[in-house]
């Protein structure tokens, strides 16, 4: 703990995934993304995430092995289901709740910081040959989403030794 008493440590950058069969996003009442199988990713980036923690990141969610094979077992990955990825911002995963009712989101990384990990993210996916769709980042959203099995994971950067 800190002088002020709070706990000083700085939170990973998470990703909550969710295995889906269709996912889509509205701003403003257009769809911004849209996808059918495969994986509805919910990014945070947070204060003192480096490139480190976004490769772990975009590793974990190209080789996680959560669609089912012949079989019946999770045992493949988005990309040999021939799935697809909707990156929708959140910051709010950042959340302190421990003091008080209104959580606190002051460990969000920057609006404009967070963007350009987000971009890098997302372009990850995309040169890894996965068609990856997005959220409209900084803007108001509708999320839609049907999740299968339901099967839904939190990634924490800091788990790969990120931080």
């Amino acid at each position: 703990m800190g002088e002020t008493g709070q706990d000083e440590r700085v939170l990973p950058m998470k990703a909550l995934l969710q295995r889906v069969s269709e996912a889509r996003v509205e701003t403003g009442g257009r769809i911004s993304g849209e996808i059918r199988r495969g994986l509805l990713v919910l990014l945070c980036v947070v204060r003192g995430d480096t490139r480190k923690d976004l490769d772990y990141i975009i590793k974990k969610v190209l080789a996680l092995r959560v669609f089912d094979d012949s079989r019946g077992r999770m045992n493949l990955s988005v990309a040999d289901a021939g799935g697809e990825i909707l990156v929708v911002p959140q910051f709010t995963l950042a959340a302190r709740t421990r003091r008080g009712n209104r959580p606190s989101f002051d460990d969000a990384e920057s609006p404009q910081k967070a963007k350009q990990m987000f971009d890098s993210l997302v372009q990850g996916l995309r040169d890894a040959g996965i068609r990856t769709e997005t959220g409209s980042f900084g803007e108001h959203m509708r999320v839609f989403l049907v999740n299968d099995g339901p099967v839904t994971l939190m990634i924490d950067s800091r788990e790969g030794g990120a931080g």
